[in-house]
């Protein structure tokens, strides 16, 4: 379970991303596509192209936090894929 505290920023990343990426690569498509801090705790949620499968990248203060989740049946529901960031509220994420 991940426990997000309070005034956290979530925001999914709309377009899919190459799942090979692992916590550098991440980093950088949060600066340099999404124009944000990828070291300010803002949460960041991924998405592969199936639908599938999340990474979530977050900065915990010491380091990059990478969380892996791949469902083994039916996919995640999600906006309609475009460039840019969709935010969540604490509930929706």
């Amino acid at each position: 379970m991940i426990v997000q505290a309070q005034g956290v920023k979530v925001v999914i990343a709309t377009k899919p991303v190459d799942f090979r990426k692992s916590h550098d690569g991440l980093a950088a498509v949060v600066e340099k596509q999404l124009g944000l801090d990828p070291h300010s705790g803002v949460v960041v949620v991924f998405r592969s192209k199936r639908g599938d499968r999340v990474k979530v990248l977050m900065w915990d203060g010491s380091g990059l936090v990478l969380t892996y989740k791949r469902l083994e049946e039916g996919k995640f529901a999600w906006p309609a894929i475009q460039d840019g960031v969709m935010r969540l509220s604490p509930a929706q994420f």
